[in-house]
């Protein structure tokens, strides 16, 4: 890559300590947003397409593992550390209800319809709960076999699939009964896994693996070897031909689907890539790294030598800069909580 013009990407400052996850909310009337997970206990919500700052979610005392945005980008949610998932007003920022738990929460979604928040974490047990009635006692699913990783719905709510922290695999769960009806063989635990925005394919990243699997007849369609460990993994929605994955060697690695062959390569993190995830239109993708920034890159065309496709404008997006606010969205000065405890990172 030496003498290569390559990637200008858009900084997302603000978080303090490394961000471990990230989530984009579909395409809405308003636009598209992303949101962030980090260890600094304070999600923080962007415009999806600029990176623009718009508000911090304080109230976690524990490192935040997972976020998460309904479908229509008005709630928000988030599993930390500090045995809570908690749901969010996305407009105002305000704590809408906090859902305890018994130990680390580390995986949380909502469901396509947007009525239950589903969530996973060192307790090996799935729960499902109604956000109609969020005091009700949640449903439990029992029997993971180690701790719960990562969680998503699939198949118009019907399923839900989890990975563990400890054991290699992807189960899928039968909402209905409760039970494990199929499980995606791996080798290594998987750390991260995504359903394509069409519903065609799961996308895993287990070790130095990535693999897409067909999402209603769970049989396995590609699998690729990666150049280093991949913590993260995940395909391009509009077209499905290409697919980025971000981990231990600091780089967005961007590869084609068919092929596998690598065709791009985007240097600038100081830190392990802990998560990568494109947006909904697939013009653009961020990545979250250890040293605490998101970076959002352009998408461009295959060729990654011209540079004009790429940039869109050398600016770092820094909290005091940002001008888009939304009304009353609860912040702490310069966008970050003040002198908090210091965080749990389980």
């Amino acid at each position: 890559m030496d003498k290569k013009k390559v990637a200008v990407p858009l900084v997302c400052h603000g978080h303090s300590r490394p961000v471990v996850d990230l989530f984009y909310s579909p395409v809405t009337p308003d636009g598209f947003f992303l949101i962030s997970a980090s260890k600094d206990s304070t999600p923080m919500l962007r415009n999806g397409e600029t990176g623009d700052w718009i508000g911090t979610f304080e109230g976690h005392k524990g490192a935040v593992w997972s976020c998460s945005l309904d479908t229509n980008a008005l709630r928000a949610a988030s599993g930390s550390a500090d045995f809570t998932a908690k749901l969010w007003d996305a407009l105002t920022g305000d704590e809408l209800h906090s859902f305890e738990h018994k130990h680390i929460v580390r995986a949380c979604a909502f469901s396509e319809d947007t009525h239950f928040l589903l969530t996973g974490g060192v307790e090996k047990v799935l729960r499902i709960f109604d956000l109609n009635r969020p005091d009700a006692p949640p449903r439990e699913v029992e029997n993971s076999p180690g701790s719960i990783r990562t969680v998503a719905w699939l198949h118009s709510d019907q399923t839900i699939l989890s990975s563990c922290t400890d054991n290699g695999g992807v189960r899928l769960w039968d909402v209905r009964t409760g039970k494990i009806v199929h499980t995606l063989e791996t080798k290594s635990p998987v750390t991260s896994a995504e359903v394509s925005q069409d519903g065609r394919y799961i996308t895993t990243a287990d070790g130095t693996t990535v693999k897409f699997w067909d999402a209603n007849h769970y049989g396995l369609v590609k699998s690729y070897n990666m150049p280093c460990n991949m913590e993260s993994a995940s395909l391009e929605p509009k077209f499905g031909n290409k697919f980025i994955a971000g981990g231990e060697d600091m780089w967005i690695h961007m590869f084609d689907f068919n092929t596998g062959e690598e065709i791009g390569c985007n240097k600038g993190h100081h830190g392990p890539v802990h998560c990568v995830r494109f947006s909904p239109g697939g013009e653009s993708y961020a990545s979250g790294s250890e040293d605490g920034t998101i970076r959002i890159w352009q998408t461009g065309p295959q060729n990654l030598e011209e540079p004009d496709s790429f940039v869109s404008g050398k600016v770092k997006v820094v909290v005091d800069e940002v001008t888009r606010k939304v009304e009353g969205f609860h912040v702490g000065k310069d966008g970050k909580t003040g002198n908090k405890e210091k965080a749990l990172d389980g």
